[in-house]
């Protein structure tokens, strides 16, 4: 299966970026040394993102060599910080599938005023980490801070990086107002007591965003709540999947990919690509290392099918599609039909799992008792799929208690609501 390489949005690097000089300073401050990072993980999956970068820094040593490992790994509210090369933290984006997002730590200070704020700022050498021109998104969060404007903070910094970005003697070779503009940078600024920290965010678009699915419908579950879920129930390459509330397909997707060891990020590009210090030989040639150690293009005759339902017609034709643009998804087998029809076919040693997502919220008809119906979706597990592992996403306890499937929980957070989530093996 060749590497879907996404396409180059145009020529990033101005003369000055070019010259061996600039390359040479690249090497020694960015790319050549270790840097800090920060895996931004949704609340609860703390530990599998631990473990996938644990894994990430094994596959770093093999495909680059052992300079190249994660170090460092520290669990931290609200994501996972480690320390590794530039390359290794791109591979890390390609390869994650329970992070939101990846940033690149810049520089960490005191500033209790704007004039050493500007100091710091100016401080930084802006053109070794950013495209010439390409003018970062600024936001900015404080807590417990002298300076705690958010706009004028934000204010402060952005002449500064402009001055930097936008230098005189760097002509442009490209039109920042045609198709091909550099794409958007993000930088974050979070001062916390008058420290503050500045970090470049890699990802761009979140990482959930796999680059797969054309047409989302509402409300639909997040691929990295998937990934963990899945991760949860220890997919393997044997497994039945069945998806019997498929809404988006996410289950199935992610499961399709997971199966045959296709990287998350497989079919989508990030804000890192245009970066100075990107090493794109580098990167492409871990993308073919992974492809090639995928079975992507045997999937459709290497696994078994996975059973994909849904009431929403309209859900079932944009999964069809979606299915039908990738090898790899064309063993998914969507069709309309109700979950409580499903006779599912046999599995022997527990080789079968069960993934629902079912209706509530927004997607939840207002004369429908959630409470019942949760009932009858335990009822029909335990009728139809003994011996599978199943894991059901419950909006509340009650719900999870109406299951009645004596399942353990792994609390969630998806879309403001603390969700919990049914995960175990339907007793025989």
């Amino acid at each position: 299966m060749p590497v879907p390489v996404p396409a180059a949005a145009g020529p990033f690097k101005t003369t000055l970026q070019s010259s061996s000089a600039f390359k040479k300073r690249i090497k020694r401050r960015i790319s050549g040394r270790p840097q800090v990072f920060f895996a931004v993980c949704p609340p609860g999956l703390g530990g599998i993102c631990e473990k996938e970068l644990m894994r990430i820094s094994q596959q770093a040593g093999e495909i680059f060599s052992d300079n190249y490992k994660i170090n460092k790994i520290k669990v931290l509210p609200g994501g996972i910080e480690f320390t590794t090369r530039l390359k290794t933290a791109c591979l890390a984006n390609i390869l994650m599938g329970s992070a939101t997002r990846i940033l690149m730590r810049l520089a960490s200070f005191k500033a209790d005023g704007f004039r050493r704020l500007e100091e710091q700022i100016k401080a930084i050498d802006w053109e070794l980490y950013l495209p010439a021109q390409a003018l970062p998104d600024i936001r900015v969060t404080t807590h417990k801070s002298r300076l705690y404007h958010s706009t004028a903070i934000a204010d402060r910094i952005r002449p500064v990086v402009h001055d930097r970005l936008f230098l005189k003697n760097a002509p442009r070779h490209y039109d920042v107002t045609g198709s091909t503009a550099v794409p958007p940078q993000t930088l974050m600024v979070r001062g916390e007591n008058d420290r503050f920290e500045l970090s470049l965010d890699m990802s761009g678009t979140p990482l959930y965003k796999r680059g797969i699915k054309e047409k989302i419908l509402k409300a639909p579950l997040r691929e990295t709540l998937a990934f963990a879920i899945l991760t949860r129930l220890n997919l393997s390459e044997k497994d039945m999947i069945a998806d019997p509330m498929c809404g988006s397909g996410t289950f199935s997707l992610e499961g399709a990919m997971m199966q045959c060891a296709l990287p998350p990020g497989t079919f989508r590009s990030f804000a890192f690509e245009t970066w100075p210090g990107f090493e794109e030989k580098s990167i492409v040639h871990a993308r073919n290392r992974l492809m090639d150690a995928a079975k992507a293009d045997t999937a459709p005759l290497a696994f078994p099918p996975i059973l994909t339902r849904d009431l929403d017609r309209t859900a079932i034709d944009h999964l069809k599609q979606t299915c039908a643009r990738h090898r790899v998804f064309q063993r998914i087998c969507p069709v309309c039909d109700d979950f409580f029809n499903m006779t599912p076919p046999s599995i022997t040693d527990n080789q079968g799992v069960v993934v629902l997502n079912p209706p509530y919220g927004i997607r939840l008809d207002k004369k429908d008792n959630i409470t019942t119906f949760y009932k009858e979706i335990g009822y029909k597990l335990t009728a139809d799929f003994k011996g599978w592992r199943a894991g059901v996403v419950c909006p509340g306890k009650k719900e999870f208690h109406a299951l009645n499937l004596g399942l353990s929980t792994m609390p969630l957070f998806h879309g403001g609501l603390n969700l919990y989530t049914a995960i175990g093996l339907i007793g025989r």
